[in-house]
């Protein structure tokens, strides 16, 4: 039997629903999911199986147009996820159409290079009529030489699986990137900040959007099989660890709580997770804190 193996790029503006595809496509939660926009910040990789075929996932920060440093350096990680791929899927919302946004993405998917496969996904079907959907698919084909369409909702699995087995088609034939039972490369301390991060996103709602970052400090395996886990929330101000830490250190305990039962969940394993809240003025200004984010520093630059 010969295998197949490739990267494939999910890409959109944020909230398209690129973590939840991936998510639902390996089958294990690797990407941080929140309904605010921008929260990936990372290329996190997903690892799926289909039949003869190994897709590594390239989930990459929603392209959107950038302000700040950190912005910048999210769009240029993106559009690298998608020149590196053996397959791009754009997705955009249903309920949206052709957005600012999208047209944006649709200029810039002409400079990743010649002949590379561009699927287009319409997520979030639900929410409109056929009727919509169809002139939707039209007016973007019709933008785009689109390779296939596919209409899917990411979050109720509809049209996922085909989705799949088309994208492992797709690949070239080669050996497997990655060992069988294994679901994403980053590193488990970076899977775990991200998982915190999440947990303090879904907390502070409007409070703290993109004020603040999460790192995985130290990490120790203990005889007794369980982990114990010290991480560190970085603020940019004074004021916002007060937020952070809330009324009686409320907040970081409901955090600190719901990030151990999820950590513990996806380890299989007893977790003893510690949060420190800590104020760096300028961490988004830092190199450092770039490299834990898996984003480069230079990319930042105007």
């Amino acid at each position: 039997m010969n295998t197949r193996a490739g990267f494939v790029a999910l890409i959109g503006e944020p909230n398209a629903g690129k973590s939840t595809l991936l998510n639902r496509m390996v089958g294990a939660k690797v990407s941080i999911v929140t309904h605010k926009v921008q929260t990936t910040r990372t290329r996190i990789r997903g690892v799926a199986i289909e039949g003869d075929a190994q897709i590594v996932f390239v989930d990459t920060p929603g392209l959107f147009q950038p302000r700040r440093r950190l912005d910048r350096a999210m769009v240029a990680a993106a559009w690298g996820g998608a020149a590196d791929a053996d397959v791009v899927v754009l997705m955009i919302e249903a309920h949206r159409g052709v957005s600012e946004g999208v047209e944006r993405i649709l200029e810039g998917l002409g400079n990743i290079g010649e002949g590379r496969k561009v699927a287009l996904a319409i997520n979030k079907i639900d929410r409109v009529e056929s009727q919509v959907l169809l002139g939707l698919t039209k007016d973007m084909n019709e933008r785009y030489n689109f390779v296939e369409t596919f209409m899917i909702s990411a979050e109720k699995g509809f049209g996922v699986d085909a989705l799949r087995a088309w994208l492992a088609g797709q690949l070239p034939e080669g050996p497997w990137l990655y060992p069988e039972d294994q679901i994403a490369d980053l590193p488990m301390r970076m899977i775990a900040a991200e998982m915190t991060r999440e947990k303090l996103t879904l907390r502070l709602h409007q409070e703290l959007p993109y004020q603040l970052t999460v790192e995985t400090e130290h990490w120790e395996e203990r005889p007794d099989g369980t982990a114990r886990i010290d991480q560190v929330v970085y603020v940019s101000r004074d004021g916002h660890k007060g937020i952070v830490l809330g009324n009686k250190g409320e907040t970081i305990k409901s955090v600190s709580k719901a990030s151990r039962t999820e950590l513990e969940e996806f380890l299989g394993r007893r977790v003893h997770l510690f949060l420190q809240v800590k104020v760096r003025e300028k961490w988004q200004e830092e190199a450092e804190r770039y490299s834990e984010m898996g984003l480069d520093f230079k990319d930042g630059n105007a």
